[in-house]
């Protein structure tokens, strides 16, 4: 069984990397203010390259995705992401891994990836998945997926999992970005540094601009 599941694996990685050939190289970064100079420069989309005489077979390699994460309190769900940032060959390779796991009735809420595509392969326990379309539409995609089973999240669009077994779940995305970027819902919009005026949100939620705050309080950091 842990044989299939690792080919199942490879599989799904084989997929993503056919996926990011079909689409224009995207930003790696929120944005990339233009400058005349580089003297006050920081990097531009992405890393700065190693010499290719010093790479070694550690800049190729992680090791941990066995080990479980410690789910939150506050939604119960922990990511273990294995990016550019812990693997520094991935740079320009535009594809990335992470672990998810949930807890019982934990959910990984509401979020984008500004810059990734997303495919997910369920290891263990049963997941409520679903995806919502772009405007005007707003249609809900959705499926309950078991262990073995995998699920596509388009670039940019809202999607979530939630565990919905009696037991803890593992599943595992790999992302067509090697730093795929993440933007959860709740957090950003309640949770924003300044905060975002109440009356504004109470307007877009069509709540009462108290509630808005209760909840701002809720999400600050």
């Amino acid at each position: 069984m842990k044989n299939l599941s690792f080919l199942a694996f490879l599989s799904i990685l084989a997929i993503t990397l056919s996926l990011t050939n079909a689409s224009d190289p995207s930003s790696l970064q929120d944005f990339c203010v233009a400058i005349n100079t580089t003297a006050d420069g920081v990097f531009v989309n992405g890393k700065f390259c190693k010499d290719p005489k010093l790479v070694t077979e550690e800049d190729f390699f992680t090791g941990g995705l066995h080990k479980a994460g410690t789910p939150n309190a506050k939604t119960g769900y922990a990511v273990t992401p294995v990016n550019v940032n812990q693997i520094p060959g991935l740079n320009t390779l535009g594809i990335s891994i992470a672990r998810i796991d949930y807890a019982v009735n934990g959910q990984n809420p509401p979020h984008t990836h500004p810059r990734a595509s997303e495919i997910l392969y369920v290891a263990q326990g049963t997941l409520l998945v679903g995806f919502v379309t772009s405007n005007p539409e707003n249609r809900l995609i959705s499926k309950v997926l078991n262990e073995g089973d995998v699920f596509v999240f388009p670039e940019g669009l809202v999607h979530f999992q939630a565990n919905v077994g009696k037991f803890p779940a593992i599943a595992f995305a790999s992302l067509s970005s090697q730093h795929p970027g993440a933007i959860t819902i709740a957090d950003t919009v309640f949770g924003s540094n300044p905060a975002i005026d109440p009356n504004v949100l109470a307007r877009a939620f069509q709540l009462k601009a108290r509630t808005v705050m209760d909840l701002q309080k809720k999400f600050k950091k």
